[in-house]
């Protein structure tokens, strides 16, 4: 019972936490840092911490060549493109539409566990799962239509559903990984492996960028996206799966649009309109639907 408490509390932390970072994220981005110089700044930072706190823990090693690849691969879906895609998505739509688009993320978990588990898919989780992507498509649509105000963009929002597919594949991918290494030793490796993805692409934004036009309360925002969103949830997510599958860990996404919704509304950033509405009980109820059991 303790041991589900702080699964649960870990899992709650990580959305509460990704529900701040759309608005946070949103107010530095793109006019202050590219999304880009963004993710460089994550897997840098990451990189440093993880490889630093993994120095005065007892030494674990690869066991094999062939987790070196996986790990790897785990790095592509869950860091390289899963963040590139999403900080260059959420700086052009609104954080709502972002944070909607990403509770597709379980019920593309559950696409990941059956091709890659081979895990049954009841008729009551296929119909979810028609129901999520109703939503998501329907809400990028209204992007394009502007029936939203205006307030988002489809290509953003395309962007941010792609990277919810790369972030459902790394937690089917990532598990087997987890149950074998410590969560440490897994992470480290993680940001090690996208790091060498992203910085390339980060140079160039480096090059073109001072540090003496930036604000300070910028900084504030920087750190929080550094410390709580890369640390912390990398951490918890990876911890929370030792103890959860993929599917129960992707299903508290779906508070994250709940979260982020109340902030930007009690922030005055973002509106409530009806199509958002309409998608989000779209995707709610299909989360629901692949949630349930018999």
């Amino acid at each position: 019972m303790k041991k589900a408490f702080w699964v649960h509390s870990a899992l709650f932390s990580v959305a509460l936490l990704y529900g701040g970072n759309y608005i946070i994220a949103k107010d530095i981005m793109p006019g202050i840092f590219s999304p880009v110089l963004i993710v460089t700044f994550r897997v840098i930072f990451g990189l440093i911490f993880f490889w630093s706190f993994a120095a005065f823990l007892p030494k674990e090693k690869i066991q094999n060549l062939s987790d070196y690849g996986k790990l790897a691969l785990c790095a592509l879906f869950g860091i390289a493109t899963n963040q590139l895609l999403f900080f260059k998505g959420l700086s052009i739509t609104s954080p709502i539409n972002a944070s909607l688009v990403m509770t597709t993320t379980p019920i593309l978990v559950l696409v990941a566990s059956r091709i890659v588990l081979k895990e049954k898919v009841r008729g009551q989780k296929a119909f979810g799962v028609m129901l999520g992507f109703s939503g998501a498509l329907l809400l990028i649509y209204s992007s394009t239509t502007r029936i939203d105000l205006g307030s988002g963009d489809w290509r953003g929002d395309l962007m941010v559903l792609i990277n919810a597919s790369s972030y459902g594949l790394y937690l089917v991918l990532v598990k087997p990984l987890i149950a074998k290494y410590s969560t440490t030793t897994v992470v480290k490796w993680l940001f090690l492996f996208g790091s060498l993805m992203v910085i390339p692409f980060g140079i160039p934004h480096f090059q073109e960028f001072s540090f003496n036009e930036i604000p300070n309360w910028s900084w504030l925002n920087l750190t929080y996206i550094l410390i709580g969103v890369t640390v912390l949830a990398y951490f918890l997510n990876a911890w929370a799966l030792n103890y959860a599958n993929p599917s129960l860990v992707g299903i508290y996404i779906y508070l994250q649009p709940v979260l982020a919704t109340l902030i930007s509304i009690i922030l005055d950033k973002d509106q409530l309109t009806l199509d958002k509405f309409i998608a989000g009980g779209l995707i709610f109820l299909g989360v629901y639907f692949v949630s349930i059991r018999k």
